[in-house]
């Protein structure tokens, strides 16, 4: 038996691991060791590979670009948990409320907002669905139309930068994090476009599903709404204006804008009065656990990488890639199909860990654009929100929502959703300039 004949059953054996629901990074890693040892007692390999692991591991510790993950996940937790989402969520409410459909494009608006302001899904998910899903049910919305718009709104924190996604995208594809923010905008904005373009077209066509809210509840005057909403959407707007426009001008890297990021998340809150030792304590806990999470996968799966390419597990996929019919178009197929599935199955973090390794050299080889290839992926990861069954952003509003929403009613509610990214996704494939445009 030579490494190449190993090499498929290794990638077998870890996918079958992680499918009994044995943590990922774990799984990773364990394959690694097991493997390592029967390549060793075959001959294949040597033990001495495996000394190159310490100073991986050492990479990622010392990764300057990686340390963004932690500030964007504080900045985003800290809006969530001082309750300027909430804030955001309701004031936005009532602006778009005598519309019919209102309430659900508000959703769209917020979700977006949040997304630029944090890029943490949960915490998108998680503010609108409880404070959002009971006021639309309350009022005559259709529950699957509350349910989809919700998850699929909170899903924009994934490609809207600054997205903690975006930035392990980055790193696991050696390019620039900057480079993928702004070609990441114009899509991000588009999938917001079509989500709102679906609930108009639900309230003109279903006007019973999506209703506007009662004149009883928008009983504030034109001048007290308006001075309302600019008290509350400057402050986050400022916020984004500060950390994206730092990065998109050149002034700091991804790392550096993070930290301001989250410096100004902190500012916001005391500004609000909402700065308490309980929520710095709950933010800082999130914070830990999501990064520590990360990094446990990036190194699961970098002892995986490392005896992979020592069966010679990487010439596999190379050859096995670039030599799929269509070329280019081969590729993308079947790199795109791949991730969809996956997503129905496993977290989005694992498929970045686990796949994007493995196509990024036959992307480079047959010429793609790494950063277009990026945001492609990015939108297809985003996906994996939404598929059932173990969609995170269905989980999250699950855990939320009312006893009398059942799960399936969520699941029913992100079909429409989920075929609207694929469209989506479409749309950048046949038109590259959606994404390269700014960066040209």
């Amino acid at each position: 038996m030579s490494g190449e004949d190993l090499a498929p059953w290794m990638f077998v054996g870890a996918f079958a691991l992680i499918f009994t629901g044995y943590p990922v990074a774990f799984a990773l890693g364990g394959a690694a060791l097991f493997f390592a040892a029967l390549g060793v007692h075959l001959g294949i390999m040597d033990w001495a590979l495996l000394y190159a692991l310490p100073e991986r591991i050492f990479g990622i510790m010392s990764n300057f670009v990686l340390l963004a993950v932690p500030f964007f996940i504080f900045m985003g937790t800290m809006l969530e948990k001082a309750k300027l989402a909430e804030d955001l969520l309701k004031t936005i409410g009532k602006l778009f409320g005598s519309l019919r459909g209102g309430l659900a494009l508000a959703v769209v608006f917020v979700g977006a907002l949040l997304a630029a302001a944090t890029g943490v899904v949960g915490a998108s998910v998680v503010a609108m669905g409880l404070i959002s899903l009971p006021v639309m049910l309350r009022y005559g919305y259709s529950t699957e139309l509350a349910t989809g718009v919700i998850c699929a709104a909170g899903t924009l924190g994934q490609i809207i930068p600054p997205s903690v996604v975006l930035v392990v995208l980055a790193d696991q594809l050696g390019i620039s994090v900057g480079d993928l923010f702004v070609g990441s905008l114009l899509p991000g904005i588009l999938l917001a476009g079509l989500y709102a373009l679906y609930v108009a077209g639900v309230a003109l066509f279903n006007p019973a599903a999506a209703p506007a809210l009662p004149a009883d509840e928008r009983n504030q005057t034109s001048m007290e709404l308006l001075g309302q909403v600019v008290w509350v959407l400057i402050p986050p707007l400022v916020l984004i204006l500060l950390v994206l426009g730092s990065i998109f001008a050149g002034v700091a890297t991804p790392t550096e804008a993070g930290a301001l990021g989250a410096l100004g998340a902190i500012l916001l809150a005391v500004s609000h009065r909402r700065l308490t030792l309980k929520a710095l304590r709950a933010t800082m806990d999130e914070t830990t656990k999501l990064t520590s999470m990360v990094l446990f996968l990036l190194i699961g799966s970098t002892a995986f990488a490392l005896v992979f390419r020592g069966l010679g597990g990487d010439f596999w996929i190379e050859d096995l890639l670039t030599g799929l019919p269509g070329g280019k178009i081969g590729l993308l197929v079947v790199a795109n199909v791949s991730i969809f599935i996956l997503g129905f199955f496993i977290d989005f973090f694992e498929i970045a860990f686990i796949i994007i390794p493995l196509v990024a050299p036959a992307a480079q080889l047959l010429g793609i654009d790494m950063v277009w290839f990026g945001v492609m992926l990015g939108v297809n990861l985003q996906t994996s929100f939404l598929t059932p069954p173990f969609g995170f952003a269905l989980f999250y509003l699950r855990g939320v929502a009312p006893k009398e929403v059942s799960t399936v009613q969520i699941y029913r509610g992100a079909l429409p959703f989920i075929a609207i990214q694929l469209i989506g996704l479409i749309l950048i494939i046949v038109f590259p300039s959606l994404v390269t445009g700014l960066l040209d």
